[in-house]
């Protein structure tokens, strides 16, 4: 699967837009050899498990301008470069604890020439500051995920306002069970994305 897909998906990119997420998979094949943030295998369907997985945000939420997001435990960026593609208007922090990974994320946004985005190597706990969203891509389970970004949400218990947006796959419901002081809605990624790979993946949006 190459770039196309993100354009049939979102079929409202501008012409800066394309050119990015077009650039994205070169350079981080570049800085894969340095640095190795995707799997080899996962390289291959890059376009598919990292960019696509990381825009399912985008389905099911309309982050607005003048926001701020923080990605949690970015890794090499996902997904917060993606979705800093798509949301330009958009203030977005990304922290990894990995100091390599965040010199692969860093390299990337430079590549790209975004102005959106700050790449950070801290914990999630240590970040000052509040933010309208809160993205991840599986870092842990979600009762300790929240626990790392509690207090860090400007507006909670309004789903409007924006939230936690968690992807993450398999049997997730007694997670979300356990959870206390949370709102939850999940969203099937298959919904949106036709390819098999997302058939047990969601977003999960808690506010």
């Amino acid at each position: 699967m190459d770039v196309s897909c993100i354009y049939e998906y979102f079929p409202g990119l501008t012409d800066e837009q394309q050119r990015q997420f077009a650039m994205l998979q070169s350079v981080y094949s570049e800085w894969n050899e340095k640095i190795n943030v995707i799997s080899r295998k996962d390289m291959d369907d890059f376009y598919e498990h990292h960019v696509l997985h990381s825009l399912a945000v985008a389905k099911c939420y309309q982050i607005l301008p003048g926001m701020k997001v923080l990605d949690v435990g970015t890794g090499g960026g996902f997904p917060g470069i993606p979705l800093a593609i798509m949301f330009p208007q958009t203030d977005f922090l990304l922290v990894d604890g990995i100091g390599k990974k965040i010199t692969v994320a860093k390299a990337v946004i430079e590549a790209l020439g975004l102005k959106n985005v700050e790449a950070r190597q801290e914990r999630a706990e240590n970040v000052n500051g509040r933010f309208d969203v809160i993205v991840s891509r599986a870092v842990t389970n979600l009762p300790d995920f929240v626990k790392f970004v509690n207090g860090k949400l400007r507006c909670k218990g309004d789903k409007e306002a924006g939230g936690v947006f968690y992807l993450k796959g398999g049997d997730i419901q007694d997670e979300l069970d356990s959870l206390r002081g949370w709102k939850s809605r999940k969203y099937i990624i298959s919904k949106w994305f036709r390819e098999p790979y997302f058939e047990e993946k969601y977003v999960v949006h808690l506010y």
